[in-house]
This record gives structure tokens, sequence and C-alpha cells, in this order.
């Protein structure tokens, strides 16, 4: 029987030896395969085509389980890329080109105007991290700073607050330490690897009102099923088809709470909840639920989110990762000319549905 087992594992291919894709994703089918019932994922269907998604995927055991949408679409991440910078800031602290605890004072990093003294104390870790200090206007909008406290009334790293300015400037400080163009960086360290089939380079742009502040937010366009291997990575700490792409310990330390629920500023932001109480905490520019709040299949789990429907989301206790794209920019389905949105509420619906959808251990045979 060993010697059958040894005989198998040397026929397997790399792929199914990792659980991760080679040029395409397996499909898990039927759904039942991979402890999912395929008449329960079609309620999840009819969910999905009922709200403004473009695409979700969902991949359990490194199959996709469910995929509904235009999965080769390129769109906006909006805050979505915040959590793929953390994940390439990985290699850097690694072999020492990135030093966390370097200040924004060694760096040289300023902004309109100049910082005051204890703003230049703060480290490229309070960065990552949003527990920065600074309050300074950020060239796009989208964050907490309009209830900021008043500057310099913040140690730095003792006050959470969600800031595009720090992660703008997070995003400076890793090409002044790597001397790498975050886009390049997107493309040899992580799309490459990963053999991402939609990365366009000449897609990825800066932007923002450079009046109100030098540092652009460093946008991103990528597909879902392209973001869906950025969360398998992730949840495979890091490894892919053997190779270590991202150090292990990074994506622990980057996915694990840094500002537990209590701590998140302004202080309405600690009532908030996403679904059935399940409550965040911050990490490393990474989402997390909350424990003790967070049991069962959200134990240990955590989310890239960005405004308008952008979601990586991975779910280690199920072996789960969920990506989620809403093209903001799309004629919705209904034909009326406005912004497409899918809400937190009703991500967290696709999220139940699929859930609810695990029949393991007793799978029905497929219809």
């Amino acid at each position: 029987m060993r010697r059958l087992v040894l005989i198998l594992l040397v026929l397997l291919p790399a792929a199914a030896e990792t659980g991760v894709p080679g040029k395409d994703w397996e499909k898990a089918s039927p759904a039942e395969t991979a402890g999912y019932s395929t008449r329960r994922l079609e309620a999840l269907r009819a969910y999905v085509r009922s709200i403004d998604t473009t695409a979700v995927m969902a991949i359990a055991g490194g199959r996709v389980v469910f995929a509904e949408g235009d999965l080769t679409h390129l769109s906006y991440l909006a805050s979505v890329r915040k959590s793929v910078l953390a994940m390439l800031y990985g290699k850097y602290v690694a072999d020492g080109s990135i030093r966390l605890d370097r200040t924004l004072g060694d760096l040289g990093l300023t902004d309109r105007g100049s910082l005051l003294p204890i703003e230049q104390q703060a480290t490229v870790e309070h960065l990552l991290t949003a527990r920065w200090g600074l309050y300074n206007p950020a060239s796009n909008p989208g964050d907490s700073t309009a209830f900021a406290p008043a500057r310099g009334s913040q140690r730095p790293g003792a006050y959470f607050l969600y800031n595009n300015w720090d992660f703008n400037a997070a995003g400076a400080a890793f090409e002044k330490m790597t001397a790498r163009d975050i886009y390049d960086a997107l493309e040899s360290d992580l799309a490459r690897p990963l053999g991402m089939q939609d990365f366009e380079r000449a897609q990825q742009r800066k932007s923002g009102d450079m009046e109100r502040s030098e540092y652009p937010a460093y946008h991103m366009w990528l597909s879902t099923r392209d973001m869906a291997r950025l969360g398998l990575l992730m949840l495979r700490e890091g490894e892919w088809a053997g190779k270590q792409v991202v150090p292990r310990d990074w994506v622990q330390k980057i996915s694990g709470v840094v500002t537990p629920l209590r701590d998140l500023n302004p202080e309405a932001q600690r009532t908030g909840s996403f679904g059935a109480g399940h409550l965040w905490a911050y990490g490393y520019m990474w989402w997390v639920w909350d424990a003790p709040k967070s049991r069962g299949p959200f134990d240990r789990a955590y989310t890239g989110m960005g405004a308008g429907g952008q979601y990586i989301t991975v779910l280690p206790a199920l072996d789960l990762v969920v990506a989620h794209k809403t093209d903001m920019q799309q004629t919705p389905a209904d034909g009326r000319q406005r912004n497409r949105n899918v809400s937190l509420g009703e991500y967290h619906g696709i999220l139940s549905l699929l859930i609810a959808a695990r029949c393991l251990p007793n799978c029905p045979a497929a219809p």
C-alpha cells in the first residue's frame, strides 16, 4: 500500500500537489467533489444575478466551486490595492531592502509644506498599519480623514485612523527603498510567478490630485480570476507550486490583528458589523475578522476590501477564497444609468449563501 501511495504521488501533476492552478483554473465538477451542493449553489447564482456583481469566483481546495460573470474583465481594485501592496512588501522586508523601523525623516518623505518633528518620527510600519499619526489630506478621497484629530496630537503608532495619505506614502516608501516601480514589482513578483492570465502592465496607472498631496494613489486593474490567485497565495501562506513567492511569516504577519475592534477610529466604526455580527480588526492593509467574535467559518479569516464591491476574502477554516468585483463604471443589467455598487451587506449575503452550500461530510450525489 505504501509503495502504491508513493507511485501515485509521483504521477500527480505539480498543480495538484500544491493545490494551485496551472495555466487555467481547474473546476470542481460536480461541486460535490469539493464539498458543495450544486443545488444550493444555484440559489447563490440567482442572488448574484440580482445585485450589481460584475464577477465572483469561489475557490475551495484550489479548485473553482462557483463562478459567475466575466472573470476575465479588468477593472479597478479600489482599496484592495493596499492589500496587494502589503503582499509586495514581504520579499523586500525579508532581504533587508525594506526596514519597517525606518522613519519618514530617515527617508526624506514630506509633502506639501513640511512635517512636524513628531510626524517625522513615524515609521514605515506605522504607515502599513494606519497608525501613522499624520492627517494630511490625501490625493484621493475615500478615507476617514474628516474624523482625524488635530495634527501633532497623537504619538505615531498610538492611534488608528484609515487615512489614504498613509497608504499612498507607503507606496512612495516602497519605491524609494526598493528602487522599483510598484507596477514593475507587481508584474515580476506576483503576476508572473502566479501565472496571472489577464494582467496588463499598461493598464496600471497612478492618479490623484497632486495639488493636495505629492503622493498619488497606485491604483490597480486586475481580473476576478487573477484576484483569486492572489487570495489563494495568501491562503497557502505565500507558497505557489513549490516556491515561496511571499515569505510565510510575512503572510501571517499582515493577515493578523494589529488594531483590534476596540481601538478602531472613529468610534462609530467600533459598532459597525459585517453581516451577522462579524466585527472588524485591522492588520497590515488587510481587514481581519476580530476574534472571539469570529468563530466557525470566519476563524482567522481576513479580506481585502475596496469601494463599490471589490473583495479578496480568505477563509482558512474552510480552505476557501472568494474574489468579487464590481466594475462601477459599467452600465447595470437593468439599463439605468447609475454607478454600480455591491454593499458590504450584499457581499455578506454572497458569503452566507456560499457557506450554506457546503455539504460536508455527506454530500448527496450531484443532480
